[in-house]
């Protein structure tokens, strides 16, 4: 990678290319759970930008600039309620649109307050997360049409974890089929809730060398990752990238839900991970949900009252009581401490000048491609053609004969997020 691509594709800050490109598009910002209506205000940290959130006293989500437009004050420290957040430093007031709704410490006849407006950024509550778009106004894209978003109640689960790394380090592990032999193993593939009791689990464990395949669509890529299934069949696991920050992991055997990830950028060197499961068709049974809730899957178990892995850089990624072993990899024994472990061994923003691609990284080298076009597309002043109908797109695992015309055709109709096209994952 020539140097130039390495610096367009790590910096997301207000006024860089890459950063300009994350924010033509509605991302997660934060769990609709962390926010109480007329309670504490909360500080996020997005695209490296300092920002507040606060609910209102008609439930609405605001999201403004940190800073007072007066004197600077963190709004942090500012009292919520009667529909607004009043700075703590001189009283004044914004709504959750940033306009200024008082200022005691000013003359009530000039109307001052008139000409001041907080920045703020739309939001945006969908199934337990809570979102925002914070590109130009007049740009603001209809909201993307994630099969998540769509389920009724009972249907999905939603946790986000913070992440020591690039958004694309961990996003990057995501789309990599071929780690799975490596990184996971026999043991722990065998010990899943989601493959050791299928035949999935040996069908990868005896197939180091994925046939990697990507088909790509308007709203981002397929990838499909071929395996042999016997003398006669292929077992196909295929997920999808999502611009620009989101992943659907290829679907687990039996009816099982579905999951995947939202990587949002925190700054260049942290990482917002939302993980989130959803069903097509019907409500997660009681196992699924504390499965989900203790960490499972997509998702971490997280230290008490924060957004922090319980396993972690720490700890070695393991628990503290874990009984001693020859080598620090034998420690870590669950997936997503795992992923999260080798993702963040990369360093917080890797030198990607130095890596050394091959055949089964096809897929990030796409992803890249994309980013990288779009981007200095939009630095000439082409924007992005976002779609919401070019989100709706599911993953899915299947066993197909091996003299199928076209995978591609094969899964279509089931890759198609509708209810009445949901099939079980082999």
């Amino acid at each position: 990678m020539k140097r130039e691509d390495h610096e367009l594709l790590s910096r997301t800050g207000p006024g860089t290319a890459m950063g300009n490109l994350l924010r033509r598009y509605w991302m997660p910002a934060l769990l609709s759970r962390e926010l109480e209506m007329d309670g504490a205000p909360l500080r996020v940290r997005l695209l490296g930008e300092d920002l507040i959130a606060f609910r209102d006293s008609e439930n609405r989500v605001g999201l403004l600039e940190e800073h007072c437009a007066h004197r600077g004050a963190s709004l942090y420290f500012g009292k919520n309620g009667e529909s607004g957040l009043r700075c703590w430093y001189h009283g004044w007031k914004y709504d959750i649109d940033g306009n200024c709704l008082d200022q005691p410490n000013e003359p009530p006849a000039a109307r001052f307050c008139d000409r001041v407006k907080q920045p703020a950024y739309p939001c945006v509550e969908k199934n337990g997360v809570i979102w925002t778009y914070m590109g130009p106004a007049d740009l603001k894209p209809a909201f993307p049409e994630l099969e998540w978003t769509l389920v009724p109640e009972g249907h999905y689960y939603a946790s986000k974890r913070l992440q020591d790394c690039h958004w694309q380090q961990g996003m990057e592990g995501d789309l990599d089929s071929s780690h799975l032999n490596f990184l996971h193993g026999q043991e722990t593939i065998n010990a899943s809730p989601s493959h050791g009791r299928f035949p999935s689990g040996k069908w990868m464990a005896d197939d180091p060398n994925p046939k990697i395949e990507i088909e790509h669509t308007a709203g981002g890529i397929i990838q499909a990752a071929r395996r042999a299934a016997g003398d006669k069949d292929y077992y196909w696991r295929i997920g999808e990238w999502l611009a620009p920050v989101f992943t659907m992991i290829p679907g687990f055997p039996g009816d099982a839900p579905f999951g995947g990830h939202a990587w949002v950028p925190m700054d260049d060197d942290k990482t917002w991970c939302f993980a989130f499961s959803w069903h097509p068709v019907r409500a997660f049974t009681e196992t699924e949900k504390k499965n989900q809730q203790s960490g499972w899957g997509m998702h971490s178990l997280m230290r008490p009252d924060s957004f922090i892995a319980a396993h972690n850089k720490s700890n070695g990624y393991a628990p503290a009581d874990f009984p001693p072993v020859k080598q620090p990899w034998q420690r870590i024994k669950i997936f997503q401490d795992q992923d999260t472990a080798i993702t963040e061994s990369i360093g917080a923003r890797y030198d990607r000048t130095k890596e050394t691609l091959g055949s089964t990284d096809a897929l990030i080298i796409q992803t890249r491609r994309r980013l990288m076009a779009a981007a200095r597309d939009l630095e000439e002043g082409r924007e992005p053609i976002i779609s919401a109908r070019d989100y709706r797109l599911r993953p899915y695992s299947c066993v197909l004969p091996r003299d199928t015309p076209s995978w591609v055709k094969a899964v279509e109709e089931t890759l198609d997020a509708r209810p009445e096209t949901y099939k079980i994952s082999a």
